[in-house]
C-alpha cells in the first residue's frame, strides 16, 4: 500500500482526492492547504507520492516541489492542474514532477496515474 501526502489550497479537493485514493488501495497521511504546510508535512511523514495542485496561497506547488525535491531529489511529486496551466505544468515538469493530472479528473485516471509513479524506481 502506498503512502500519500495530499496537497490543495481547497478542502473539497483534497477530500474528495483522498475519497478516490482510500478506496483505490492508497494511504493517505496527511494532507496540506499550501506549499508551506507541503514541505513540513512531507518532511513528517515521508510519504511514497504527493499530489500538487500548481495555484495555491502563501506558496504555488512549484515553489514547494522545488523545496521538497531539494530535500529530497527521489520525491515522487504528481502536479494536480485546472485546464489553461499549460505553462506551468511544464515548468513543474522541468523542475521534477514525475506527472500531472488535469482538472476536472476521472477516479481512474487518479489511480492510474499514481499506480504508474509509485512503481517507478
Amino acid at each position: 500500500m502506498y503512502t500519500v501526502l495530499v496537497v490543495d489550497d481547497a478542502a473539497f479537493m483534497r477530500l474528495a482526492i483522498k475519497n478516490v485514493l482510500e478506496k483505490n488501495e492508497f494511504k493517505v497521511v496527511a494532507d496540506a492547504k499550501n506549499g508551506v504546510e507541503a514541505i513540513q508535512k512531507y518532511i513528517e511523514f515521508k510519504p511514497d507520492i504527493v499530489t500538487m495542485d500548481i495555484t495555491m496561497p502563501d506558496m504555488s506547488g512549484i515553489d514547494a516541489l522545488k523545496k521538497i525535491r531539494e530535500y529530497d531529489p527521489n520525491a515522487k511529486i504528481v502536479m494536480v492542474s485546472a485546464m489553461g496551466q499549460e505553462r506551468m505544468v511544464k515548468e513543474a515538469i522541468l523542475n521534477g514532477a514525475k506527472n500531472f493530472i488535469v482538472k476536472p479528473y476521472k477516479e481512474e485516471h487518479i489511480v492510474q496515474t499514481l499506480r504508474k509513479v509509485a512503481a517507478e524506481n
